[in-house]
């Protein structure tokens, strides 16, 4: 075999600590609808290009969290949304620098799409001036979704949603929510429940470590 081939080969088999098998998910619009089309249509930024590794894939999951479970691995930047028989759909997400990040257990507390942005007293102070609201659409920080976490029955004031600046997946930046792709948070929304379990490993916890300890073992 070929060298060249055969490192292909090689780092083909390195995502989720070198033991998951992973497969390209064809982006679709199925979920989208008609305003969807319209708004991202004419989006007010450039489309920005993701890196392969950061594009929607099907995985092997071998963890333990029950199918219809968010799983946000902070350090690699992946978001799983775990389905049966031992599969999960990986997204890129961009995550908070590890002070302003979330971590722990919640539950999707509230779904919505193309929702307002509320900025918080942080946000005024670190960022604005904003207006006390700003309306949902394509130049909306929150972008086409929004899936809030809370705990109990208190708004943690972190989301997972989509954003209006895609160059950042990948990446861990200022505001501690978690941003997908528009048309990754759109495909997602369509998939999740309320009162699903989120669970977002802190800083230092890989969730890839994990699963090749639990393959080696």
């Amino acid at each position: 075999m070929p060298r060249s081939v055969l490192a292909l080969f090689v780092v083909a088999l390195l995502p989720l600590g070198g033991c998951m098998q992973t497969t390209l998910s064809p982006s679709t619009d199925a979920s989208m609808t008609p305003r969807d089309r319209q708004l991202l249509a004419h989006t007010p930024y450039a489309q920005a290009s993701v890196p392969e590794q950061y594009l929607r894939h099907i995985v092997d999951y071998p963890r333990k969290e029950q199918p219809g479970t968010i799983l946000v691995d902070t350090n690699a930047r992946y978001l799983y949304f775990v389905l049966p028989e031992g599969k999960a759909i990986r997204y890129g997400v961009a995550v908070g620098e590890e002070a302003m990040a979330f971590s722990g257990v919640a539950r999707v507390g509230r779904l919505a799409e193309w929702p307002d942005w509320v900025p918080t007293a942080d946000i005024q102070a670190r960022l604005g001036p904003y207006p006390a609201r700003v309306a949902g659409g394509p130049a909306n920080p929150l972008g086409a979704r929004g899936i809030y976490l809370f705990v109990g029955n208190k708004d943690t004031l972190y989301r997972i949603h989509g954003t209006n600046q895609p160059e950042y997946i990948g990446q861990a930046i200022s505001s501690g929510c978690i941003r997908m792709r528009n048309e990754d948070v759109i495909d997602l929304y369509d998939r999740v429940k309320l009162n699903s379990m989120v669970v977002v490993l802190p800083p230092g916890q890989n969730a890839q470590a994990e699963t090749a300890r639990n393959w080696r073992g």
